[in-house]
């Protein structure tokens, strides 16, 4: 009777494990009180509404500040034009390499809800501190040394904003796209469309910051118009806060930059020694190994064989106990194989954006020496960046909803059509606007010429819908291609790299306008780009970066086609 009992209990469990085992995660993540995360109450959209939420408080903290801090330098604290316009570049520079550092700080020792919780609050910090930098001056009659005491704390206050940026732009991304199970069909299937949403939860922020925001700190000051930013983040913090037991957490597993640095130092000690041509041979630990546990390895592949030889086992290694430094296990290597794989298409990436930072510089000038004038209002040329927002935030919702199911139908890809594919329709559509501003910069400079009626500013809406269209593919695109293909321990450093390629572009864009207008204004000729554009040909120099656009393109497809994807992308 003891053994049919015995039986019967075995066979329960049996029938039960599959659901026991269906009630987690696949991927290893943990729950709020560290154990394993169950599916049924973790993850998912119902995490990721409040991670979006607080990314929309972020932005609209964050650009209320961007968009009219030039205004501020320069009426408030009285700065020159290129004063203003220089501490500004400094600062936005900052906060797109700041990532890198919090990047590192989440994938090696905090982890990346703990880095978001902590750069919120500098950032809130920052935040009122350049609040109360306008505040200032109604606190203090004394006016002798009020403009460098008020420079001293809003810059304080800007560079603990760029910090808590730096935290919060690669963690919140990949942070959100953690909630999803990649051993999950469904959920893989929605990873995707977050990506989308994110981008357009950013874009929709902007809008408002670059109205609503704007109009508060021109009517009602710059106190309230600082110290609003301040409050939203601190709602956004909130709403993190607040939802912290429906996340689902990864595991640190030390700094991925010695992981990298080690494997490069090994392999250049044995830079002697020949890989074996049994790949079984190289090191590799047990899957049993206290150093392995939580760790997803990755499989060997035989190109980049240099760094195989980071894992070749000699003779001094085995008799003595292992040196991280001489000897690296497989998973190790292939990490570094990876970040080496995606570089030369991270390079193609920051040239997409040197072109699209055209939107904010040469196209303004552009606009600047047009007509202005729609009926009786007059049109500021920095707002025709209107059009891109608008067109970013239509066609994510119909991408998302429409494009992409129809074109899993016809594919058979979860995403519709792979990331590279994606990304690659973007650089396209920059090369396209380039091309349509130097049509537009043509038809502009005949008028000027001919003495005819200036060309209306709005000529110029279909390049700045083009950029948008491109913002849409390469910048969703890429964004999800360094996150999925990224190693399990490294999510937010490649997450980083995304951000990282968009202040690359943007100096990259400073260099080649100055290189340009240094080349061509020589020998007393005016040049491409001067002061007066009917005096220049601004026209060559669009046409010059749709070429180089084109060519990014052609070098993006090589380098795609070549890819070795760690998976489906």
């Amino acid at each position: 009777m003891a053994s049919t009992d015995t039986e019967q209990q075995e066979y329960a469990v049996a029938l039960l494990q599959p659901e026991v085992e269906e009630a987690y995660t696949t991927d290893g993540s943990l729950g709020v009180d560290g154990n394993p995360a169950l599916k049924h109450l973790t993850g998912g959209w119902r995490a990721c509404r409040p991670i979006l939420g607080t990314e929309f408080c972020y932005c609209l903290a964050y650009y209320g500040i961007t968009f009219n801090l030039v205004t501020y330098l320069t009426a408030e604290l009285h700065q020159s034009n290129v004063a203003a316009a220089n501490n500004v570049s400094t600062w936005q520079a900052t906060c797109f390499l700041t990532p890198l550092a919090g990047a590192v700080a989440a994938d090696s020792y905090w982890g990346r809800y703990r880095t978001m919780v902590v750069s919120c609050c500098i950032g809130v910090a920052g935040m009122l501190m350049a609040a109360l930098s306008a505040l200032l001056p109604l606190l203090i009659k004394d006016t002798s040394s009020m403009a460098s005491a008020q420079e001293i704390i809003l810059f304080l206050g800007l560079y603990m904003i760029a910090f808590g940026v730096g935290g919060l732009r690669p963690c919140l991304m990949s942070f959100g796209a953690d909630q999803f199970d990649d051993g999950d069909t469904s959920e893989r299937i929605s990873k995707g469309s977050y990506f989308n949403w994110y981008i357009f939860t950013m874009n929709c922020a902007s809008v408002i910051s670059t109205t609503a925001m704007v109009w508060v700190q021109d009517h009602y000051g710059w106190a309230l118009g600082l110290g609003i930013p301040a409050m939203v983040l601190a709602v956004g913090l909130s709403c993190l806060v607040a939802a912290s037991r429906a996340y689902r957490f990864q595991t640190t597993r030390g700094s991925p930059l010695t992981r990298v640095c080690q494997v490069v130092v090994a392999a250049v000690r044995k830079f002697s020694i020949a890989p074996p041509a049994d790949m079984a041979l190289l090191y590799d630990l047990p899957e049993d190994a206290s150093s392995m546990k939580g760790v997803q390895r990755i499989e060997h592949t035989a190109d980049l064989r240099f760094f195989d030889k980071a894992a070749v086992v000699t003779a001094s290694d085995e008799e003595a106990p292992r040196n991280p430094w001489r000897l690296c296990v497989v998973t190790q290597v292939e990490e570094l194989k990876i970040l080496v794989r995606m570089l030369p298409l991270w390079a193609c990436v920051a040239f997409y954006y040197t072109a699209t930072a055209q939107a904010n510089s040469t196209f303004v000038e552009q606009g600047m020496a047009m007509d202005t004038r729609v009926g009786s209002f007059h049109v500021p040329p920095a707002s025709l960046a209107t059009f891109q927002i608008i067109t970013t935030i239509v066609l994510i919702p119909l991408y998302d909803r429409a494009f992409v199911p129809a074109a899993r139908r016809l594919t058979g890809r979860e995403k519709g059509i792979s990331d590279l594919l994606r990304i690659g329709g973007g650089l396209a559509m920059a090369a396209l606007a380039m091309a349509a501003a130097a049509l537009v910069e043509t038809k502009r400079a005949r008028a000027a010429h001919a003495g005819m009626e200036p060309t209306s500013i709005l000529w110029q809406a279909p390049q700045y819908v083009l950029v948008g269209v491109g913002e849409v593919l390469a910048t969703v695109g890429q964004l999800d291609f360094f996150y999925s293909q990224a190693p399990p321990a490294m999510k937010t450093v490649c997450t980083a790299l995304g951000f990282i390629s968009v202040a690359a572009g943007e100096y990259l864009s400073s260099l080649v306008v100055t290189a340009v207008s240094w080349a061509t204004a020589s020998g007393g000729r005016p040049g491409w780009i001067p002061d007066d554009l009917n005096e220049g040909h601004l026209d060559r120099f669009f046409w010059m970066m749709a070429g180089l656009g084109c060519l990014n393109l052609v070098v993006f497809t090589s380098c795609a086609m070549r890819y070795k994807s760690r998976k489906a992308c």
